[in-house]
């Protein structure tokens, strides 16, 4: 079980996606930083989501997109010119008994640099360390980047995740049939934020997700539709409003 208390609360890039203040915060803190990730554990969660890239010089970075704010691709760039925290550092300064959900951003430069290079392959020492300390999980939207970790990091729970509106009902077989352990998508896939008649009731989703050995997260519900979610028996939820979502649920 990757999830003891259901539904689990994890912060979408420590706090909250973009730039947000606490409250009682004398300014805001930005995503995918260290003072974003202990915001959020002073609100209460035991769990924070981070987004990791690599950089020209092979480290890996804390980064949603494949860019810096002035447009220049990250994997052009050595980590230090990049500004960005470096995940060594981000795992030293968390307290250990924080979960970390680890989304993994491959980059175009997978597909042709040596596999040594590639972000999986720079992921398995850090990982490896880091899943001895704490609990860990990692999602991405690369099954190829699953299915290499699977065999690199066994014992280390892998998730997939889908895009935007990919059907719930597509994304648990998908899952399944990759061996994976956790099933994460949009509330665009589910049918409660954005109704599709075409879906699949969400609850049955959710039951075929468990009765398939796999745990199920919903990423993006507001405050308001959390509820639904945990009452259609999602695992967990990453949230972009950490006390909203803590009061709804």
């Amino acid at each position: 079980m990757i999830f003891a208390n259901t539904p689990t609360v994890i912060g979408h890039r420590g706090y909250g996606s973009g730039d947000l203040t606490p409250p009682g915060a004398a300014a805001p803190v930005a995503e995918n930083t260290l003072p974003s990730m202990l915001a959020a554990v002073e609100a209460g969660l035991s769990w924070v989501e981070i987004d990791v890239t690599r950089t020209a010089d092979d480290h890996l970075v804390l980064r949603h997109d494949p860019t810096t704010a002035t447009g220049d691709h990250l994997v052009d760039l050595p980590a230090t010119a990049s500004g960005l925290p470096l995940l060594t550092e981000i795992f030293d300064a968390l307290p250990a008994d924080v979960a970390v959900d680890v989304d993994v951003k491959t980059v175009l430069e997978d597909a042709l640099d040596e596999p040594s290079r590639r972000t999986g392959a720079l992921l398995v020492p850090v990982l490896k360390r880091e899943a001895r300390r704490r609990p860990l999980l990692v999602t991405s939207f690369d099954p190829s980047l699953l299915t290499f970790l699977r065999e690199e990091l066994p014992g280390v729970p892998l998730g997939l995740l889908t895009w935007l509106r990919f059907p719930l009902w597509h994304a648990v077989p998908a899952a399944a049939g990759l061996g994976l352990d956790v099933v994460a998508v949009h509330t665009g896939s589910c049918g409660i934020d954005h109704p599709d008649t075409r879906l699949r009731p969400l609850e049955r989703c959710v039951d075929v997700a468990h009765k398939a050995g796999l745990e199920t997260v919903a990423w993006c519900p507001s405050a308001q539709a959390a509820p639904a979610y945990a009452a259609a028996g999602f695992d967990a939820m990453v949230v972009n409003d950490v006390p909203g979502v803590l009061a709804a649920v």
